[in-house]
């Protein structure tokens, strides 16, 4: 006999009650496993659309993304659809790029390629041989840090680290060393690139968990080894993978209530009830899973009693915030593809001035994403393109807004990289976004988009993980375990559905 998908009256039972609050990725794919497990799933967003951070705004008339913009370990969200017996190109166009990115200095470019040996071949070009083999090696370390990683630790509920080293395996030190959590990113990349423009590139990792590869562990290497996996080009804008979820996720038999302000995590018999909306409505639940930082939740934003779950995350160990401008522009000079970093020229000082200063940095490093434009053999688009522009900034919007000054110089600097650099960009509309924005957005955070930020060789096993110390309170998202961004955020979010599924029991 066949079970439905949702079906509670296939569980011969009343079905157990969930509600989830946010719908990002972590939200929604723990909305879609519960749901397709048969638990009884109600999806609160405050906002008017799916996605949390994977957002889009509206600039010039056009829709631009003003979140994630790389989508890198597509199988994570194939898996997802395939566990709910669902397609994911069914429901989102994913086109694979041959190139990765392009980087830009004021003195070269080079491109990353889906490739290795085209890799290798524009790495000698631009750098030598040498750091050619240095490449290879990189590359080498990053997959062997991963393979030993994504079991016991990407793929685990919540590791500490003597279950990490157990199952690494104490009888394999060699194993052990190749993880290399106690050396800095920056100090590794070291010892397999001269050339400084290579060891500022591959550093540029640490930054997709909002760390500093001058404090980030090696280990985040992986990162690298993720992307070469592939990029994928997301047809619509990354915003239909957020789409595509919140469909799955009613298709199975979630309901999704948007315009829904969860005020309170409510408690009966010492243990999470349900919640309280800023409305006074109450909606109890058998569980409750938070995709919202738990740093949100450790301030008290969703209650006294639910911060009692979760330790509070101060805000010096905050991952990094940024100021992001979504533009419609004419663009000249340097020919951009899907994804394009300029580099700063004082890559050092851009991280002291957000760590130690507290301010956006003098000479920004700044990301772009062109996103009418694919692979390097597509022409520039004819007129206007739409652009997402990116700085790393302190995570400080809950001490201070950014005034109109602030935001205007730190455009200028923006714009004065991408001329370094040999990019004319000439907006005809433009919005940004700074700490403070994120924080609104996103309150009790400063706007930190990462969560904990990864600093030392302990921080990552100090993120929460599914389960909170609060009976019948879960975590997904990015800011739990096992990390920021999109794929993980996703893989989180399953954490947290197999965690309340062993725990609650279900088809």
């Amino acid at each position: 006999m066949s079970i439905a998908y949702g079906s509670s009256e296939a569980m011969g039972r009343r079905a157990k009650r969930i509600v989830v609050v946010g719908a990002g990725m972590g939200g929604l794919a723990a909305a879609v496993d519960l749901a397709s497990r048969g638990f009884a799933v109600t999806v609160l967003e405050r906002a008017a659309a799916p996605g949390g951070k994977m957002r889009e705004v509206i600039v010039g008339g056009q829709a631009i993304d003003a979140g994630p913009t790389v989508l890198t370990m597509r199988w994570a969200f194939a898996e997802l659809f395939a566990s709910a017996g669902a397609d994911l190109a069914d429901y989102v166009t994913c086109v694979p790029a041959r190139t990765l990115a392009r980087h830009g200095w004021a003195n070269g470019r080079l491109d990353l390629f889906a490739d290795l040996e085209e890799t290798v071949a524009a790495i000698g070009e631009f750098a030598g041989a040498a750091d050619a083999r240095g490449y290879r090696a990189f590359c080498w370390q990053a997959q062997r840090i991963y393979d030993i990683l994504e079991r016991p630790f990407i793929r685990s509920e919540k590791p500490n680290l003597a279950q990490l080293m157990w199952r690494v395996g104490l009888h394999r030190p060699v194993a052990q060393w190749r993880i290399n959590p106690y050396q800095t990113l920056w100090d590794a990349l070291g010892k397999h690139f001269r050339d400084p423009r290579l060891r500022q590139l591959f550093a540029r990792y640490s930054t997709y968990c909002g760390a500093s590869p001058f404090r980030a562990p090696a280990t985040l290497m992986l990162v690298a080894h993720c992307e070469r996996g592939g990029v994928w080009l997301v047809e619509g804008g990354m915003h239909r993978i957020a789409k595509g979820l919140a469909q799955l996720a009613t298709e199975r038999g979630a309901q999704i209530r948007f315009g829904a302000h969860v005020a309170r995590v409510s408690l009966a018999g010492g243990r999470a009830a349900g919640v309280e909306l800023a409305s006074g409505e109450r909606i109890e639940a058998d569980a409750v899973v938070m995709n919202a930082d738990p740093a949100a939740v450790a301030g008290g934003r969703f209650g006294a009693e639910a911060a009692r779950g979760v330790a509070d995350v101060t805000p010096a160990r905050r991952s990094m915030s940024a100021v992001t401008f979504a533009a419609t522009a004419r663009t000249a000079g340097f020919p951009l593809v899907r994804h394009t970093v300029f580099f700063s020229d004082a890559y050092k000082q851009e991280f002291e001035d957000i760590h130690t200063r507290g301010a956006p940095p003098g000479d920004p490093t700044v990301y772009v994403c062109a996103q009418d434009r694919a692979d390097a053999d597509a022409g520039p688009p004819t007129g206007e393109e739409r652009l997402l522009m990116v700085v790393n900034a302190p995570a400080c919007g809950d001490a201070r807004a950014f005034n109109e000054t602030e935001i205007d110089l730190c455009r200028q600097r923006t714009l004065q990289r991408l001329e370094r650099c040999g990019l004319s960009v000439q907006p005809s509309s433009m919005e940004a976004t700074t700490p403070s924005d994120f924080e609104r957005l996103f309150p009790g955070t400063g706007g930190a988009l990462y969560g904990r930020a990864p600093h030392g060789w302990m921080a990552s096993f100090q993120r929460p993980g599914a389960r909170s110390r609060l009976r019948g309170l879960y975590f997904a998202g990015g800011s739990a375990h096992p990390g920021p961004g999109a794929p993980m955020a996703a893989l989180s979010g399953r954490l947290a559905a197999a965690r309340i599924a062993a725990d609650l029991g279900s088809t």
